[in-house]
C-alpha cells in the first residue's frame, strides 16, 4: 500500500512538473502535458508550431544602390543559418551587383567592411524585370497563377505558419521604390496583407521595412487584429540612412566606392547574427535596433517605429528567423555591443556619394573620370528639375505665399498620408506626363502630391499647372518616356 501511495505521489509530481514547464510566461495559461512535452525536445518542429516562411526584397537596381541587395543577401544567409529551408525563403533582387563592372570583387557581395561573402548560394527566384509589385504581392498571397516570370516560388503557408517579410530600398511618403514600374503604394500593400489574413494562411506575420519615410506605409493604415507586427527604419516624415559608406568611419575597403549597407538593416541583422534567437524577443531587438539607428540622437539617424499588433513583439525571434546553433550559449545583454558609425549617409544622397567617390579616385583625363562627372551632373540636374517643378506647381495651384506651406504640410500622427489614394496616383501620373519620372529621388515629393489631393485639387487643375511648370518632358536617363510611370 505504501508503495502504491508513493507511486501515485511521484506520478502527480511528474505531471505537475510537466504542467509547470508548459506554463505560458506571458498569459499564465496552463498547457496540457502533451503540449508541454515540446519543452523536452530541441527540434524546431517541436518548439515552433507550423512552418517558417520568408520573403526578402530589394527594391532597387544600379551599383550606387549596392547596399540594398547586400542587405537582402545577408538576410538570406542569416535565415539559412537559422534553419529555414531554401524552398521557404523567396528572394526578390535585380541581381545586377555581384558581377557589375564596378564591383571590385566579382561574384562577391559584402554587407560590412570586414564581412564575408553574402551572395553565395542566394536563390535567383525573381531577378531583373521580374522584380515587380505584381509578383511580390502574388508571392505573399501564394497565388502562383498571378505570377509573370521568376521561379514560381510563393508563400504556400497554412494557418499555423509564421511569415517574415523584409523590404529594403528607397521610399517616400506612402510609396516604396521598385527597379521596375509601377512603384509599390501603401494602400495596395495594406490591402494585400488584409487579403492574406482573410485567407487564414498564417498564424502571425512580421514585417521589417527599410526606406525613407517608411513609417508612412503603416501610419494610420495597418489596423490591429491582423496578427501582423511591423517595424520601420524611420517615422513617417524622415530619411533612413546608408552606412559603411566611403569617407565615413567605419568605411568600406578602399576599392569600394559605394555604401555597403543600411543603418536599420545592418542593426537588426548584426544583432541577429550574434544572439541566441531562442531567447531574444522581437521587442528586445526593436529596442536595440532603435538605439543603434537613432545614432546617439545625432543628425545621422532616424526613429525606428512599430505598428500593428505590437503585442506580438513578445514572441521570440526564433519563431520567425530561426537561430544559429553556434549562438546557443550566448547570454543576452540589454546593450547593443555593435556601435553605430560616427556618420551615416542620407539614403537619397548615397548615389551622389558613389558618383563623387568614383570621380575623386579616377585618374585625371581618364574615361572613368569623365563618366563619373557625367553621372554626377545628370543626377544633380534631375534633382534640381524635380525640385523646381514641384515648387512651381505649388505656387501655380495655391499662390506664391501659400504654395510652399501647403506642399510641406504634415498630417498629425495616426492619420494616413492621404484620404484618396486613387487621386494620389493620378497626380503622380499627371506630374510625370509633363515633368518626367520622379525616380528614386523624386519620391521625396510624394507628400506634396498627397497634399494637393487633400486640398481638393482636381486632376484637370493639376494637369494645367504641370503643363505650365514643365514646358517639355526631359529626355535622357530620368525620362518618364523611357522609364514609364511610377503609378
Amino acid at each position: 500500500m505504501t508503495r502504491l501511495v508513493a507511486g501515485v505521489i511521484l506520478l502527480l509530481l511528474t505531471v505537475a512538473g510537466i504542467v509547470s514547464a508548459g506554463r505560458d510566461a506571458t498569459g499564465d495559461v496552463l498547457r496540457l502535458p502533451s503540449e508541454a512535452s515540446r519543452f523536452f525536445h530541441r527540434s524546431d518542429n517541436d518548439e515552433v508550431e507550423g512552418t517558417r516562411w520568408a520573403v526578402l526584397i530589394a527594391g532597387s537596381n544600379g551599383y550606387w544602390n549596392y547596399r540594398h541587395q547586400a542587405d537582402v543577401c545577408h538576410a538570406y544567409q542569416l535565415l539559412r543559418k537559422g534553419g529555414l529551408t531554401e524552398e521557404n525563403i523567396i528572394v526578390f533582387m535585380y541581381d545586377d551587383i555581384a558581377y557589375n563592372e564596378e564591383n571590385p570583387r566579382p561574384g562577391i557581395i559584402i554587407n560590412s567592411p570586414h564581412g564575408d561573402d553574402v551572395y553565395k548560394g542566394v536563390p535567383k527566384d525573381y531577378t531583373g524585370e521580374d522584380v515587380t509589385v505584381n509578383n511580390f504581392f502574388a508571392a505573399i498571397l501564394g497565388n502562383k497563377t498571378a505570377l509573370t516570370g521568376g521561379s514560381g516560388k510563393v508563400v504556400d503557408s497554412g494557418p499555423n505558419d509564421h511569415i517574415f517579410i523584409y523590404y529594403t530600398d528607397h521610399g517616400g511618403a506612402g510609396v516604396l521604390g521598385m527597379p521596375t514600374v509601377p512603384f509599390l503604394y501603401a494602400d495596395d500593400l495594406i490591402d494585400v496583407l488584409k487579403k492574406k489574413h482573410a485567407l487564414g494562411t498564417y498564424k502571425s506575420l512580421v514585417f521589417y521595412l527599410e526606406a525613407c519615410e517608411s513609417g508612412s506605409i503603416f501610419e494610420g493604415l495597418l489596423p490591429e487584429g491582423l496578427n501582423i507586427y511591423a517595424t520601420t527604419a524611420s517615422n513617417a516624415e524622415e530619411s533612413s540612412w546608408g552606412t559603411y559608406c566611403p569617407g565615413e568611419h567605419p568605411s568600406p575597403p578602399p576599392e569600394y566606392e559605394t555604401c555597403l549597407g543600411d543603418l536599420y538593416s545592418v542593426a537588426w541583422m548584426e544583432d541577429s547574427d550574434i544572439h541566441n534567437l531562442r531567447t531574444e524577443t522581437l521587442h528586445q531587438q526593436y529596442e536595440l535596433v532603435k538605439r543603434r539607428t537613432i545614432n546617439g540622437n545625432s543628425a545621422y539617424g532616424s526613429h525606428v517605429m512599430q505598428y500593428g499588433d505590437v503585442g506580438l513583439s513578445k514572441d521570440n525571434l526564433f519563431a520567425y528567423l530561426g537561430t544559429n546553433p553556434a549562438n546557443d550559449n550566448f547570454t543576452f545583454v540589454d546593450e547593443n555591443s555593435l556601435h553605430p558609425p560616427t556618420k551615416a549617409v542620407n539614403q537619397r544622397d548615397a548615389d551622389l556619394v558613389h558618383f563623387w567617390d568614383k570621380y575623386r579616385k579616377a585618374p585625371d583625363g581618364s574615361v572613368r573620370k569623365v563618366e563619373a562627372q557625367k553621372q554626377f551632373v545628370e543626377a544633380m540636374s534631375h534633382r534640381m528639375h524635380i525640385d523646381h517643378s514641384m515648387k512651381l506647381i505649388g505656387k501655380l495651384l495655391f499662390g506664391i505665399e501659400r504654395g510652399p506651406e501647403v506642399l510641406r504640410t504634415v498630417r498629425p500622427a495616426g492619420q494616413p498620408l492621404v484620404d484618396d489614394w486613387k487621386c494620389l496616383k493620378k497626380m503622380v501620373r499627371t506630374f510625370e506626363t509633363h515633368c518626367g519620372s520622379l525616380a528614386q529621388y523624386g519620391m521625396k515629393h510624394m507628400r506634396s502630391l498627397a497634399n494637393v489631393c487633400n486640398a481638393g485639387i482636381q486632376t484637370e487643375q493639376m494637369d494645367e499647372a504641370a503643363a505650365q511648370a514643365c514646358v517639355s518632358i526631359p529626355t535622357g536617363h530620368w525620362s518618364s518616356v523611357q522609364k514609364g510611370f511610377t503609378a
